[in-house]
């Protein structure tokens, strides 16, 4: 077996070798690696945003500009749309559905984000035992509960309205599966996968919780809207801190018909929000602009707030989350689930993985119990 690896080994970095071009393009590679990985496997090598005045990249700068609330006033100044564009419904995993945005044709280079799905999973599809290195990934679960397990022996299940923050660093092999809950349901969600700066893309990986119960929330508008302060600041309401390395001000936002929110978010940052549910007016200059379900809108870096309503004759609440984050100035090369800062860095992130060494070592051996049903 311990052969049969290094020949596999080998002839993966030589095709590899081959095969990555200096310029931005995909490649679709045959390699050992899990059902997840196989779907996404691709090589992109660009340098993130270029147009960057601020460049906060440390947690407790994040902790420390949380400590002065921004707030809107009269002179505060809507971002503009720099684009809109539906999220496409695609098969991804053993079975899963999912509508990605970020990550595609549409969106690419838009530092430190690097995906963002909004996934469907029956019970018996899900996503087997795969690795990670170099980024970390945000789930948040909207509808049913979902399992997750990895080498180190952590464990758990998400429900609704649950998060998990997820630092692969130097190596991470997990698996996310769902939860049995006997109803044939669906389990429905969002996975954001954000860039960690160089400096910590070989920290120890770490797991950060947390749980529906434990997410403040502000009512805006009289009532007519109410905003989950996931990550960041709304309002004068502070989320859970020390959840994420890379720091990212996530809202998850229900308006109800005729409802307004203008929410701050920091200069320079950039900026999206994706509709879940209904249609979302979103003001830029002197007009509102109608975005559908299922759209991700993405956001010019200038500006103070992003100003959204919903329509006073709509029949249903509109949901949206708006997410924002520091971009990073550095090089990101990604082959799938590894992304690092250099076609090296891949190479060696194959290797590593093919040989259970440097943040691997643990994977020899191991299969995650809740993987099993789909190894049969």
């Amino acid at each position: 077996m311990k052969h049969f690896r290094s020949i596999i080994t080998a002839l993966t970095v030589g095709i590899l070798s081959a095969l990555i071009l200096p310029y931005n393009h995909f490649y679709s590679l045959r390699i050992p690696v899990p059902p997840k990985v196989l779907n996404f496997l691709s090589i992109t090598q660009h340098k993130t945003t270029p147009d960057i005045f601020q460049q906060p990249t440390q947690q407790n700068q994040h902790q420390q500009q949380q400590q002065h609330h921004l707030y809107a006033t009269e002179m505060s100044t809507p971002r503009n749309i720099r684009k809109a564009f539906l999220a496409v419904e695609q098969s991804e995993g053993a079975g899963a559905r999912v509508r990605r945005s970020i990550g595609t044709a549409n969106l690419r280079n838009f530092s430190p984000f690097l995906m963002l799905d909004h996934f469907s999973i029956d019970p018996g599809a899900g996503f087997p035992d795969h690795p990670h290195r170099g980024q970390e990934t945000i789930t948040y679960l909207l509808e049913g509960a979902t399992d997750h397990e990895d080498f180190a022996g952590n464990r758990g299940t998400l429900y609704p309205g649950d998060l998990q923050f997820m630092t692969a660093g130097r190596g991470i092999v997990h698996a996310e599966m769902p939860h049995d809950t006997g109803d044939g349901k669906p389990n429905v969600g969002l996975q954001l996968w954000v860039d960690l700066p160089e400096k910590l893309k070989s920290c120890e990986p770490r797991y950060r919780d947390l749980r529906a119960s434990e997410i403040p929330s502000v009512e805006v508008d009289g009532g007519k809207a109410i905003i989950k302060v996931i990550s960041g600041q709304s309002h004068g309401v502070d989320s859970v801190k020390d959840l994420a390395y890379t720091p990212v001000w996530i809202f998850d936002v229900i308006l109800r018909p005729g409802a307004k929110v203008i929410q701050p978010v920091p200069q320079g940052w950039n900026t999206f929000s994706y509709v879940l549910e209904g249609n979302a007016w979103f003001r830029q200059r002197e007009s509102l602009k109608k975005v559908e379900q299922y759209h991700n809108v993405v956001f010019e870096q200038g500006g103070d707030v992003i100003h959204v309503e919903s329509d006073r004759n709509a029949e249903q609440n509109t949901r949206l989350v708006i997410i924002a984050g520091t971009p990073l100035d550095q090089q990101v090369v990604q082959h799938g689930p590894f992304v690092l800062s250099s076609k090296a860095g891949v190479y060696q992130a194959l290797y590593d993985y093919q040989t259970f060494s440097n943040g691997f070592e643990r994977a020899r051996n191991w299969e995650s119990e809740i993987g099993k049903p789909m190894r049969q």
